[in-house]
This record gives C-alpha cells, structure tokens and sequence, in this order.
C-alpha cells in the first residue's frame, strides 16, 4: 500500500487516507469491538490501585509474543527468570523485544512530530549489543545493504513447517518469520514511503487508533528500512500509536500478545492483505490487528482476575 499523503502543513485536508479506510466495511465494526474491550479492561476494580502491575505484566507479555513471531518462541516463565540475552540468536531477539517495550513508552511525545526520530530509535533499542554493524544501526538501509533480521540466526534451519532455508530469500531466510517470500522494497522506495508514512502519522486524521496502528505496522513489515529487527520494530510502533491516541494510555492492552496467539500463519495471511493494497485485502489486515489487541485485553484481564484472587 502506497502511504503518499498531502503535505501536513495544509489545512483543511483535502483528503484523509487513513479515514477512508475507517470506513470500509468491517472496519467500524472492529474499531468498536476493540473500544468496548479496551473499556472493559479499564475498568476492572484492580486497575483502581493495581495498574503499574498490570502494565509491567503486559509489557512483559507483549515482549515474549513479538519475540515469538520473529522465532524465539520461548515460554513466559523463560523470558521473566532469564538475565543474560546476549548468548544466541534467539536470546538477542528476546532481549530487543524486551527493550523495546521499555522504550516505547517514553517516545510518545516525539511520535507525533517526528516518527522516523522514533522509528531510528527502536532500531538502536532493538539492535543495541546485538552484532549487528554500527554503521547500519538506527537508519534505513541503504542500496546493496541486506536485511537479516535476527543476526547470528543460523541459516537453514527453518521453523517447523517452513520452507528450506534455500527456497526462501537470503535476507529473510534466518528470520524464520511470516515474510519470506514477500518484495523487498528497494532503498529508494524505502526512503519515498517512510517519508509517505511520516506525512500520515504527524497529519490530522479522523481514524481511529486502530487503524492508524494497523497501517504503521503493515507498513514497516512490508518496507523492512532496516537490516535487522523490522519485525519487532513494526510491532513496537503499533503499541505506540495505540498508546499516545489515548485508547491504551496505561500500555495493558498488548497487541503482540494477541498476534502471537492468532499464529503466524495467520498472521502472514492478514499481511498478505495489507500487501495486497485492495480494500478486502485492508479490512483483513485491520480486523486482524483488532482482534489481537482484543486477545491482548483478554490476557492483561486474566491478570486482573489473578490479582485480585492474590495468585499474581
């Protein structure tokens, strides 16, 4: 999907591109499933005196879900007891998701005006100690530069299910995640549609927060600017849009906990769909998105429940 939009200095706009696709069919029937959920959720008893556990729960919770979408598919307990995330590929994984739900929080204020500032931030977050070449770390790629995204992953050895690591593209086969097979924009198109993106999100919208998450998120998945990490980065930058709009301001409702649980295959279907930039292929990509936020808020209410009964 191309996410050109009109100069943000203009007033009023023209055009919105993101409320057009609000108003697909479908969309608003999601956007408001999502809404209810949300409220719910805030408005459990706990959340009155607890909700600083809650929100570390959830930030532990997302970490270990985007973790396992990029491969380091590792069990809650794993990632809570554990220390040292530096020893392999799939522990470095696991420590930049947890890093970067760190510092989501803390950009929201820059999001608004500068999201590539952002975006280069989370690269740093995320690749930070991780092998991964200084001079690559925090920018797009440039021409001829390659995108592993999980450095020191061991080429050919696939996820279950997957495809021989030589069928796949080279950049992606290490990942092991649901984007093989899928374009690799070149740099020029990179640095055009992440322009096109920033327009989007520093510009008044009338979509809701659903929406302008679901289009950052596809978006970077389907761009990958960086050599490594996108995946996480992607998801990272839609927990940050759904936090500064207001529908998640405490960070309980964990996406990534829901993208997780729906698997990666349909997660890669729902993807196929944003890729495929036709209005049934958005709705697809936008209802699955609400549905992993909902997923989210089941989880962080089961937190909730297991506080309250004082078995967390």
């Amino acid at each position: 999907m191309s996410t050109t939009a009109p100069d943000a200095s203009s007033a009023p706009r023209p055009e919105d591109p993101l409320a057009t696709l609000a108003a697909l069919p479908g969309v608003p029937g999601a956007v408001e499933s999502v809404r209810k959920a949300v409220d719910r959720v805030y408005g459990h008893r706990v959340m009155r005196r607890r909700s600083a556990e809650v929100t570390s729960e959830a930030a532990l919770r997302a970490a270990r879900g985007s973790a396992a979408l990029s491969g380091a598919d590792w069990a809650l307990e794993e990632v809570r007891r554990r220390s040292d995330f530096g020893s392999d590929a799939e522990a470095r994984t696991v420590g930049a998701a947890l890093r970067l739900n760190a510092e989501a929080g803390q950009l929201l204020s820059v999001w608004s005006q500068s999201p590539l500032r952002v975006l280069a931030r989370l690269h740093l977050v995320a690749a930070g100690g991780a092998g991964v070449s200084d001079r690559t770390v925090g920018r797009p790629r440039l021409a001829g530069e390659p995108v592993v995204e999980a450095p020191g992953a061991v080429a050919g050895a696939p996820a279950p299910g997957a495809p021989p690591a030589k069928e796949m593209a080279a950049e992606e086969a290490p990942a092991r995640v649901p984007l093989a097979g899928t374009p690799l924009p070149d740099a020029d198109e990179v640095a055009a549609r992440l322009d096109g993106l920033a327009r989007l999100v520093i510009a008044t919208s009338a979509a809701p927060a659903l929406v302008t998450a679901a289009v950052v998120h596809g978006e970077l998945l389907a761009l990958r600017p960086f050599g490594s990490y996108n995946g996480l980065v992607a998801r990272a930058a839609e927990r940050v849009v759904l936090i500064g709009s207001g529908l998640d301001p405490k960070s309980i409702c964990p996406a990534e906990v829901g993208h997780a649980e729906l698997g990666r295959a349909a997660y890669a279907a729902a993807f196929d769909g944003y890729l495929s930039g036709t209005p049934e292929g958005m709705v697809a990509w936008i209802t699955h998105c609400g549905r992993a936020v909902e997923l989210g808020v089941r989880e962080s209410t089961a937190v909730c429940e297991a506080l309250q009964r004082g078995a967390a």
